[in-house]
């Protein structure tokens, strides 16, 4: 419902008549709206990931290919109406950042702590590669993947098309298979491997 509506735009009475509860329930659970949605992003923190926690995009031996799995996983899950696949604690974090703080920090430590499960295989896949020098990190590789997934879903949101969230997902692979082919260049590294992901 959040999804769909905004955070703003979803009533009380909304929530109530999409969980079949009365009011009188869910106001032994929530005190407040804001309460609602601390507790909405930390369930979809929870939820999500597991989800990611078993995805596939972990099976490949390569981390690169891990790292490449991983983006191609995001597309394949763009799939339906925006409200079906764009990001609640996104959605939220856009609406709440100021007016609802606690929410916002809820939201900054879902989106965060996903960007963080990616950074041990950009961290192994630069030191295969031989990128120890190069002017970026594995956890600002890691936050840039989820700034384009976020915006990704903006996109799509303002045109009511997915297809253009999945567009932007292929930049973002694109960008990184040309981020380790070009070091790779510099530094002569990793022979051939980048080449076969072009």
């Amino acid at each position: 419902m959040i999804r769909k509506k905004g955070f703003s735009g979803t009533t009380v009475d909304d929530l109530c008549k999409a969980a079949a509860v009365t009011k009188g329930a869910y106001f032994h659970h929530f005190n407040s709206k804001e309460a609602l949605g601390v507790a909405a992003a930390e369930f979809w923190t929870e939820t999500t990931s597991a989800l990611f926690a078993h995805a596939p995009y972990h099976v490949p031996d390569d981390p690169l290919e891990r790292v490449l799995a991983y983006v191609e996983f995001r597309k394949a899950i763009i799939e339906g109406a925006p409200a079906e696949f764009t990001c609640l604690v996104g959605t939220m974090a856009q609406e709440t950042y100021e007016s609802y703080p606690a929410i916002r920090d809820a939201c900054a430590t879902s989106i965060f702590g996903h960007a963080a499960t990616l950074e041990p295989d950009i961290q192994a896949a630069k030191i295969e590669h031989g990128l120890t020098d190069d002017g970026w990190t594995a956890q600002s590789l890691a936050r840039h993947t989820q700034a384009v997934l976020q915006g990704a879903f903006i996109l799509a949101k303002a045109t009511g098309d997915r297809e253009i969230a999945r567009e932007s997902v292929d930049h973002l692979k694109r960008y990184i298979q040309l981020l380790f082919n070009r070091a790779r260049d510099e530094t002569g590294t990793s022979e051939g491997k980048c080449n076969k992901r072009s």
